[in-house]
């Protein structure tokens, strides 16, 4: 567990079995980290290891933490983790467009969808400013410097939204799947579509761009439609 100096994570963290961090040397100076070793001869039915993207330091048995979460899943324990949206690998280039901060750890996709469950975290921009401005995220001479710069609600807004779209594929993709599995071939309305009615004229190419791009907002699948009546003649 690290509390990050945080009174209420360090409150909730009360009465929870923990496993001291190990030290670790590196350039002259003492790190702490996840004590791989120990975790592995505890062999706990779960453990909670926070912070899915954590480079670890020079010299650890792994470069990141979620190596190190692999072993503990080989070893047959199961592993409770957390990652911030911007941490995906995938989505790090959009967030720097978004943000304009360009993010330094990242965990690779794969790794997030293998995971038995994936739960979204929601909550609103405003929800957790305020949050910030108690003083239950950052200390206080961070607090005006985070809200002025990364966490404006903009920023905010637009990582959230990047959430919601990547959960959504991933429940898409278990819905193929448990199809597949149940050879279900029946439709299930379970997803929006965009339909794009073309004439074949010189507007049809733009309409079916701007089309693409309101599907590709919403996660959607898009159809172009084009009406012939019987004698040829466009209806």
């Amino acid at each position: 567990v690290e509390t990050h100096g945080r009174a209420k994570t360090a409150a909730l963290a009360e009465g929870m079995e923990t496993v001291p961090r190990k030290q670790v040397e590196y350039r002259g100076q003492r790190f702490e980290e996840m004590d791989v070793d120990a975790l592995l001869a505890r062999r706990p039915e779960v453990a909670v290891v926070d912070e899915l993207a954590h480079t670890n330091v020079p010299g650890s048995r792994n470069e990141k933490r979620w190596q190190d979460i692999e072993e503990l899943l080989e070893a047959g324990i199961d592993v409770l983790s957390t990652v911030n949206v911007q941490h995906l690998a995938s989505l790090n280039d959009v967030v720097q467009r978004i943000t304009g901060v360009q993010q330094q750890e990242t965990v690779p996709d794969q790794v997030v969808r293998t995971a038995e469950q994936i739960e979204l975290v929601d909550i609103t921009p405003e929800a957790l400013r305020r949050r910030m401005a108690h003083g239950n995220v950052y200390p206080a001479h961070r607090i005006d410097a985070a809200l002025g710069n990364y966490f404006r609600p903009g920023n905010l807004t637009a990582l959230r939204e990047l959430a919601l779209l990547w959960v959504a594929d991933q429940v898409d993709v278990a819905l193929n799947r448990y199809r597949t599995e149940k050879d279900i071939t029946d439709t299930w309305e379970t997803r929006e579509r965009v339909v794009v009615a073309v004439t074949g004229g010189a507007e049809s190419e733009t309409l079916i761009r701007r089309g693409r791009r309101i599907a590709t907002r919403a996660g959607a699948d898009m159809l172009v439609l084009q009406v012939l009546r019987g004698d040829g003649v466009l209806g």
